[in-house]
């Protein structure tokens, strides 16, 4: 299957991130797709370029800082952040497609998946939720417990592993995602 558009976000979302100093990111993204395409063989190509893009916002980060997030009462959960993240990256990514000429229908099915990726709404946002809490545990929970304990606790990154958790829709995603979150509990707990 050739997604020529796809790929043009692929390497826009590559080029951003090592910009911006945060490669060790672009792993997530791409077994973020990779978990779309698990759990919807047949996603279109709309999906996927949500699933890549997803966290767009943050190579652009303007609204937000990790003090920010540190100071909260909620920490990564606090949805004020998490509200501006899926709103900016929904927008970065619907100017960026714009550029790249893309159908406007695709355009506005992305800027809707991304709007929602942290919260979920409706079925494909949940998914690519699902997918994204997915790979986050595959990839993140040790960038978490090794870098970001250090300067926010173990409080705050147990919060993001069990709101990570959580918010997971599906039961198959869910068990899937079961032995990597005991296991940063575990971690945590060491």
């Amino acid at each position: 299957m050739v997604l020529s558009l796809y790929k043009k976000v692929e390497n826009f979302v590559e080029d951003s991130f090592i910009k911006a100093g945060y490669e060790w990111q672009i792993q997530h993204f791409k077994r973020t797709v990779y978990w779309i395409s698990r759990l919807k063989p047949d996603a279109d190509e709309a999906l996927l370029i949500s699933a890549i893009a997803h966290d767009i916002e943050r190579a652009f980060r303007k609204s937000i800082s990790h003090d920010d997030v540190k100071k909260s009462k909620e920490g990564f959960s606090d949805m004020r952040y998490l509200d501006i993240h899926q709103k900016e990256g929904a927008k970065i990514i619907e100017e960026f497609l714009k550029k790249q000429n893309a159908d406007k229908k695709l355009i506005q099915r992305v800027k809707m998946l991304i709007f929602k990726h942290e919260i979920g709404g409706n079925t494909d946002q949940d998914l690519l939720k699902d997918a994204d809490s997915l790979s986050f545990f595959e990839n993140n929970t040790e960038h978490f417990i090794k870098k970001v304990v250090p300067t926010m606790g173990v409080e705050r990154v147990k919060g993001k592993i069990d709101w990570m958790f959580n918010r997971i829709s599906s039961e198959k995603a869910k068990k899937i995602a079961l032995s990597w979150y005991e296991e940063a509990i575990k971690q945590l707990s060491d």
